[in-house]
């Protein structure tokens, strides 16, 4: 359990809160770059932190993400001129550049300089690999962008999915770094369901023992089952300050969550699905990519967007259908009686409330790797609190390129000296999962 303190602590993300300028010293997934499809196109908006904001794309192709009110009279800039190398207001025409220098002030005299003295807010943006980066911290030379395996392969052999996830995006976390809740919240009756060992083990053995590692970059863990004569490990990582590698589902691919809080009571998930050594099927990244549901999956259909950013990634599936349980079915085919995963998942980090009251908790030895990821996150705050202690991997990017790994080792065999060469990501090394 934490205190009520540290609960605050560690779920507040807005402006001026210590988790919240702590987490802005990094680089953050904002958009795709197809979301700002070309020079001139409309402005898009977008809420980061609790900070409500515009994004566009200027004449030149560079991304400009603004605070959405025009520093004159508060009106919002998503309804600007998106011209000439920069964004026009159009109540009084004041534009701005993707640097936030006000660059046109046509209602005051020509010869005032009026326009010199003002700045809307705008946050530096890189694009790499069809994602838009954003940094939100107040560094004049911001740190470099973390050098995460998914986010540098090639297009074709990598897809990304956008979720709404309406709740603190801490407990939306906490639920990829836990590697008991898969032998029950996502458990089914049917062995033909089991394609691999690896799903076969998980529900073996309903009580793994979990090992926990802190890193340079976050915490690591191992839950182990045991099979026989051997150990099956299942491993995951943990990332600052919001992004995990959860252990293999696929023989040949690895998925990255970048939890990245809008506010404190809405998530947007990025799930980015990766094949480190080949491209992906073409129907696969068409349907994924897109976020169309691929057959057998239809019940994780997306609704419409819409222009506001908790009406993105919404799926069909929510709290006001219950998201789609099925008591029938809870009693003859999923144990949950909740139909896909992604709904699974939802609705158990939703129904906990908005953010979720962690001095009511009783955790016990499973949950090893969630108290690790939170004393993490808590100390990293702390620390910059007290005399702003940059936050792990801040500034050292190449701490970010590992892996996850499912494997079988001998019972005698340390968990990370056996799957070290797996967990390393930018080489040749095949992804480790038990076929």
């Amino acid at each position: 359990m934490l205190s009520a303190a540290d609960n605050e602590l560690i779920t507040q993300v807005g402006p001026g809160t210590p988790g919240g300028e702590m987490m802005r010293q990094y680089w953050m997934p904002v958009l795709e770059s197809l979301d700002l499809p070309g020079p001139d196109t409309g402005p898009m908006r977008v809420r980061l932190l609790g900070e409500d904001l515009v994004a566009f794309r200027d004449s030149n192709g560079k991304v400009g993400l603004l605070a959405e009110r025009c520093a004159h009279r508060g009106a919002s800039l998503f309804f600007g001129r998106n011209e000439e190398c920069g964004l026009r207001c159009v109540y009084h025409g004041w534009k701005y550049d993707v640097d936030g220098r006000c660059v046109d002030m046509p209602n005051e005299p020509g010869d005032s300089t009026f326009k010199e003295r003002i700045r809307q807010t705008a946050y530096p943006c890189q694009e790499r690999n069809g994602i838009v980066w954003a940094y939100l911290g107040s560094r004049d030379d911001p740190p470099p962008l973390p050098l995460l395996e998914a986010t540098c392969v090639p297009e074709n052999q990598r897809y990304v999915m956008r979720t709404l996830r309406e709740c603190n995006w801490l407990q939306a976390l906490e639920g990829d770094v836990d590697s008991s809740h898969i032998s029950f919240l996502h458990a089914v009756f049917n062995p033909e369901h089991f394609p691999f060992q690896d799903f076969e083990f998980r529900h073996r053995d309903k009580a793994p023992v979990f090992q926990v590692q802190t890193t340079d970059y976050g915490a690591v863990y191992g839950a182990r089952r045991t099979i026989d004569e051997q150990h099956h490990w299942r491993i995951a990582q943990f990332l600052m300050p919001f992004y995990t590698i959860i252990p293999p589902n696929d023989p040949s691919r690895i998925h990255l969550s970048a939890w990245v809080p809008i506010d404190d009571h809405n998530t947007r998930f990025w799930g980015i699905v990766w094949n480190p050594a080949e491209p992906m099927d073409e129907e696969e990244l068409l349907h994924r990519g897109r976020q169309q549901p691929i057959p057998g999956f239809e019940l994780d259909r997306y609704l419409p967007d819409g222009r506001m950013p908790h009406e993105r990634g919404r799926l069909a599936g929510n709290a006001a259908n219950d998201y789609l349980i099925d008591y029938q079915a809870q009693q003859t085919t999923r144990f949950s009686g909740i139909p896909t995963f992604h709904l699974q998942d939802k609705a158990m980090t939703e129904s906990m409330g908005p953010i979720a009251d962690r001095s009511t908790e009783h955790l016990g030895k499973s949950d090893m790797m969630i108290i690790q990821v939170r004393r993490r996150i808590l100390n990293a705050i702390k620390a910059y609190r007290a005399d702003k202690a940059l936050p792990p991997g801040v500034d050292d990017p190449k701490v970010y390129g590992v892996r996850s790994a499912s494997l079988l080792l001998d019972k005698e065999t340390n968990w990370l000296d056996g799957a070290s060469e797996y967990l390393k990501a930018f080489t040749d090394t095949p992804v480790a999962f038990v076929v």
